[in-house]
């Protein structure tokens, strides 16, 4: 087999592939071989069909499987033998089989490219704020409350006041017509200010229920829904029954409910909990800001196929966020394409910010180790609550456990570049 091997670009090469002639022919043999043994054709018993006779019948077929075959062994062994790191499946072209002939194809891939990074010590890092204070720890306290709350319904009056949350029920319409989601139920409202479309309808102050009000709104300008944006909607409202929120009172009681055994040691996990995610947010902060200096100072071109995979996990991270929320991603109404586009910037730099991390993990020696792994596995372990041998489980598959070497050796090189950097 002959392979030459063209760069197109730092991120793109080009391989001209030949194969033997008589290993096409070989293939082509077992090819024919495999469909003589399947196929019934009149005047001849099953597996004794001549291959004149099978060529003529099922020619353009075998050729087809024989050259998709041919192309990717002869594809593997060609970027194994030539150190090719291919990003992206290949795009192949060829002339077709000729008898007796060399079979010779093209495939342009995407590959990794090649980084010899510079400047990477001494970057400009900001200091992060870690401490939690008590003011802090009360304030997530109050959120805690809040969250806690109840609704009970109003039944000393029947006019609603502001701060009350409403039931109503709604139709709207735009220049006297429909539009979606114009119509509804039992929709539970807070008499505040603020917008409709946040649930906020000031203007129900002093509506009695059972009795109706109109009102018009200006929906925003970037509004999910096309037909309304930025239009000025008539809304019907019903006022169907007024609520009132309890919040509950901050003491053991309320601690006892939320799994603490008193307030005070809520305290201290919700100091720890914020403690925890503020250092969390630092190294994401942290990273971020080392990724943007590296990349200004070493600018290069990336692989369409890896920012493409990476906007690929961007949007299943956030389609597995919203689902933890509780929503509904496919009545969402969410353009997918859209999206992706305003991802791209950000899974550019990832990217980037990867490859870079790699390049300079080689250049300065940089390695995890078994006594990384397994030290690793015991913290999410303990994170975890778990026993090691069940975290150990999910780290048994060679791939799996390259996948935490690689995030390791990651990790490892971004405490080198924080101790070279400068902090200001």
């Amino acid at each position: 087999m002959k392979v030459q091997v063209e760069e197109l670009s730092p991120v793109e090469k080009k391989l001209s592939i030949e194969v033997d002639s008589t290993r096409v022919a070989d293939e082509l043999t077992r090819a024919y071989a495999a469909v003589g043994r399947q196929v019934k054709l009149p005047g001849f018993r099953q597996g004794k069909v001549p291959r004149r006779i099978l060529e003529q019948r099922f020619r353009e077929q075998v050729e087809d499987d024989v050259i998709q075959r041919v192309v990717q062994t002869a594809y593997m062994e060609a970027i194994r033998e030539h150190n090719v790191e291919a990003v992206s499946q290949p795009q192949v072209t060829n002339s077709g089989l000729k008898a007796g002939a060399p079979f010779s194809f093209e495939a342009r891939v995407e590959v990794k490219p090649k980084l010899e990074p510079k400047d990477y010590k001494e970057l400009a890092l900001k200091k992060n704020e870690t401490a939690v204070d008590d003011a802090q720890v009360t304030e997530q306290l109050e959120k805690m409350r809040q969250n806690q709350s109840r609704m009970e319904p109003v039944a000393d009056r029947d006019v609603a006041r502001a701060g009350d949350f409403a039931s109503v029920d709604y139709e709207a319409n735009v220049d006297g017509k429909p539009f979606p989601g114009s119509k509804a139920e039992d929709v539970v409202v807070e008499i505040a200010p603020g917008e409709l479309v946040d649930s906020n309808i000031a203007a129900l102050e002093g509506v009695k229920v059972g009795d109706s009000k109109e009102i018009d709104y200006v929906f925003p300008a970037d509004y999910r829904v096309e037909e309304v944006k930025g239009k000025t909607a008539r809304f019907k409202l019903n006022l169907k029954g007024i609520k009132t929120k309890v919040v509950p009172e901050l003491n053991d009681d309320f601690a006892k409910e939320i799994g603490a055994a008193s307030l005070e040691e809520l305290r201290t996990k919700v100091k720890e909990d914020l403690e925890r995610s503020k250092k969390n947010q630092a190294v994401v902060e942290e990273r971020d800001a080392l990724i943007k200096g590296l990349v200004e100072r070493n600018p290069f071109e990336v692989p369409r196929a890896m920012v493409e995979r990476a906007i690929d996990s961007m949007l299943e991270g956030a389609m597995r966020q919203m689902a933890r929320s509780g929503l509904d991603v496919r009545n969402l109404g969410l353009d997918f394409m859209r999206l992706r586009e305003e991802m791209r910037e950000r899974a550019v730099q990832e990217v980037k910010g990867t490859l870079l991390f790699e390049a300079i993990a080689q250049k300065e020696g940089i390695q995890a180790g078994e006594e990384d792994i397994e030290k690793k596995i015991e913290e999410l372990a303990n994170e975890a609550g778990q026993p090691v041998a069940n975290v150990r489980k999910y780290f048994q598959r060679p791939d799996d456990r390259l996948g935490l070497s690689l995030r390791l050796r990651e990790e490892k090189t971004i405490e080198f570049l924080k101790a070279q950097a400068k902090y200001s």
